[in-house]
C-alpha cells in the first residue's frame, strides 16, 4: 500500500519559499491523488473468487460491481492513506496561511516598499502630459503573496480531493458522504 505523505518542517521559511510549499503539494498530490486510480487498483484481488471457467465461453458485460474493492481494503486505505495524506496538506496550508496573516518582522522588502510609498506620496502627476504617469504597481509583502499562494493552493486541493473522492467512492461503494464530512469524522476518530 502506498505510503502517506510525510510532515515537512513547518518554519515560516518554509512558507515565504513557495517553491519549497509548491513543490511539497506537488510531491504529495502525485504520489497519491494524482496516481489514485492505480492505488485503488492495487487493492482490488480478482483472484478472491476464484476462476470460473466458463466465464470464458460465453462473452458477456461486465457486472456493475464487478470492479468493487473489499470493504476493509478500502477502510484501510481511506484511514491509512487517504486521509493522513488530506490532513498532512492542510496542516501545511492552515500553518501557511496563520504565517501569512502574522507580522513580518524580518521582510527584507519593507524598508524598499516603505521608501517607494514616500516617493509616491511626493510624486506629481500630470496626465494630460503624461497620461501613463498615474500607474504605480506598490510591491506586494511577502505576506501577502504568501496569502494568495495558500489561497490558491486550498482551491485546488478541493478540487483535487473531490475528484478522488469520486472515484473512491466509485471503486468502495457504499459511501455517498461528500468527503470534508468523512474526512471530519475520520479526524474525530482519531481523536478519541
Amino acid at each position: 500500500m502506498t505510503q502517506p505523505s510525510p510532515h515537512p518542517t513547518l518554519t515560516p521559511q518554509f512558507c515565504f519559499s513557495t517553491v519549497a510549499l509548491r513543490d511539497f503539494l506537488r510531491i504529495s498530490r502525485a504520489s497519491i491523488d494524482d496516481s489514485i486510480t492505480q492505488n485503488l487498483n492495487a487493492l482490488y484481488t480478482p483472484a478472491g473468487q476464484g476462476f470460473d471457467p466458463s466465464s470464458t465461453s460465453v462473452r458477456a458485460p461486465r457486472p456493475q460491481n464487478s470492479r468493487q474493492i473489499a470493504p476493509s481494503s478500502c477502510r484501510a486505505f481511506k484511514d491509512q492513506v487517504l486521509f493522513p495524506s488530506w490532513q498532512v496538506r492542510s496542516d501545511v496550508l492552515n500553518y501557511c496561511a496563520s504565517v501569512a496573516t502574522s507580522p513580518d518582522p524580518d521582510d527584507p522588502e519593507s524598508v524598499l516598499r516603505q521608501v517607494e510609498s514616500e516617493r509616491d506620496r511626493e510624486r506629481v502627476v500630470n496626465e494630460r502630459l503624461d497620461p501613463y504617469s498615474a500607474r504605480f504597481f506598490p510591491r506586494e509583502a511577502r505576506t501577502e503573496m504568501l496569502a494568495a499562494v495558500v489561497r490558491q493552493e486550498r482551491s485546488v486541493e478541493k478540487i483535487i480531493r473531490a475528484r478522488s473522492w469520486g472515484l473512491v467512492g466509485e471503486r468502495c461503494g457504499g459511501d455517498f458522504r461528500e468527503w470534508e464530512e468523512a474526512m471530519n469524522e475520520w479526524r474525530k476518530a482519531r481523536e478519541k
